[in-house]
């Protein structure tokens, strides 16, 4: 797992640079609400609105993506008063919240853009119960987090504005359909029905903490479209916490909250939940518990009673979604997957196609971006097919099918990742013999994404020239090639139910 993270593909640095990004980005938040002479608690709300704007903001254009994160407040203000006038009030509260939840994965049906509102609306309500705050401290919250969203906006829009250059933050795959047949709506049924089961178990463990199992049952509906990856998510979330907690108790409880060393450490998280969000969600949940016990430090709560019991607390949380995702309008995931590599193949072939413009002396033609989107997608597909290849899944025969696939996509990446390096090259030049190859690459993707009608022939999409040379570029196609014709076998064998283009 430790291999997977630090060993992962980064095209482009991008993964390096958003978590480095949102370091900067979310410490000049805080120091900024401190030097305007905020609490504690308005600096970690506006370090959290901080946070939550640089990782959830995804809109394809730097544009959209400034006036989404304009709209933040417009959204999260309301909730932020609601949930303080109804501190007091248990019950309103209560469902108040759930009512919030369910609106926010609803709000996915609108893509980026609704995910990331949706998002900050519950957070928001979150944390007026991490920060039990009370009318009284609405002001001083509201412009500590119109300061935060100015400064890292700052960062994200004028030092460090490299979305130009990168593939946008990808948005849950959303079907269409009306009503419950639509896979959002469907979504926010369960997590609406697991939310009340995690908060009315969560109280009977707490009265004091019982957000926290509310808080994983949203977290864990985050970005999946299918009762499969919710499972295995809700698996993952668990052990992430356990894992984090362990190191809490190391790292955070002798602390004592130190205010330098307890910054250093936030930090540190900060980055962990930025670089690792796009290879593991057990990675990125160790280093959000993590920074939840420094920042509970920081208030002075800390002790390992309190570390166990949001163990306790996220284990009812995640039982609430598996609950929900296995009793109430399941999603297969089998429309998911198909959705997910067909995209995956469709942006191979457009790296393909950036590489040969470039090679053809095209200045405006960069691979670069595709492949970086291509990895964001096979990370997708990973996440989809999680369920089918864990070792504890009974289906051997879809198992093997999808590890098939898999390891051909993944061939697929390095093929395409190399022809992207040597695109980059500037001594590197056109031939004729490479439009002939990218346009075999086009067909073997169009046979393997277009409906085929049952019992037609799964491997006979494109013949397979051997290279005639052993230069790379031509070398990294014909790879390239023979991979996308071997999915075949597992993706539309006659025999078995398609994958895609069925």
């Amino acid at each position: 797992m430790l291999k997977r993270v630090f060993v992962a593909p980064d095209p482009g640095r991008v993964r390096l640079r958003f978590a480095a990004r949102a370091v900067i980005g979310i410490g000049l938040a805080v120091t900024v609400c401190g030097l305007a002479g905020h609490s504690l608690v308005a600096a970690i709300t506006g370090g959290l609105a901080a946070l939550l704007a640089l990782f959830t903001v995804g809109d394809a254009t730097v544009r959209g993506q400034a006036v989404t994160t304009a709209l933040l407040p417009v959204v999260g203000f309301p909730v932020l008063a609601l949930a303080a006038f109804l501190h007091d009030v248990p019950v309103a509260r209560d469902v108040a919240f759930l009512a919030v939840l369910g609106a926010g994965v609803y709000a996915r049906r609108w893509g980026p853009r609704g995910h990331s509102l949706g998002v900050f609306a519950f957070m928001t309500f979150f944390a007026t119960q991490f920060l039990h705050t009370v009318p009284e401290q609405l002001p001083e919250l509201f412009a500590a987090i119109l300061l935060s969203l100015c400064a890292s906006s700052a960062v994200r829009f004028g030092l460090w504005c490299y979305e130009r250059r990168l593939p946008p933050v990808l948005a849950p795959t959303v079907p269409g359909g009306r009503g419950l047949a639509r896979t959002t709506t469907r979504q926010a049924v369960q997590a609406t029905l697991g939310g009340a089961f995690a908060l009315a178990a969560g109280q009977v463990l707490s009265h004091e903490r019982w957000y926290w199992a509310v808080g994983a049952t949203w977290w864990v509906f985050v970005n999946t479209a299918s009762s499969g990856e919710t499972l295995v998510r809700s698996f993952r979330r668990v052990l992430g916490t356990v894992i984090g907690i362990g190191a809490g108790f190391v790292l955070a409880v002798p602390l004592h909250g130190a205010p330098v060393p307890s910054a250093v450490i936030v930090a540190v998280s900060v980055f962990g939940i930025f670089y690792t969000a796009a290879v593991s969600y057990t990675w990125m949940m160790l280093a959000v518990t993590v920074m939840a016990g420094v920042l509970y430090g920081l208030l002075g709560v800390l002790n390992p009673g309190l570390l166990a019991l949001r163990v306790a607390e996220t284990g009812v949380g995640a039982l609430g979604a598996v609950l929900a995702v296995l009793l109430v309008l399941p999603v297969t995931t089998h429309a998911t997957t198909n959705a997910w590599i067909e995209r995956a193949l469709r942006c191979v072939h457009t790296c393909t196609a950036e590489a040969a413009a470039r090679l053809a002396g095209s200045e405006s033609a960069d691979p670069a971006p595709r492949v970086a989107e291509l990895e964001q997608l096979l990370g997708k597909v990973r996440f989809s097919l999680a369920p089918l290849v864990h070792p504890f899944s009974p289906l051997r025969a879809r198992k093997e099918r999808a590890r098939q696939v898999l390891a051909l996509l993944d061939a697929c990446a390095r093929e395409v990742r190399g022809l992207a390096s040597i695109a980059a090259d500037p001594e590197a030049s056109h031939d004729d013999r490479l439009a002939a190859a990218c346009w075999r690459v086009e067909a073997a993707v169009e046979a393997l994404t277009a409906p085929k009608a049952a019992g037609g022939p799964a491997t006979d999409a494109v013949a397979l020239p051997h290279p005639s040379t052993v230069e790379p570029v031509l070398a990294h196609l014909h790879g390239l090639e023979k991979a996308l014709v071997e999915l075949a076998v597992p993706l539309r064998s006659p025999t078995r139910t398609p994958l895609i283009g069925a």
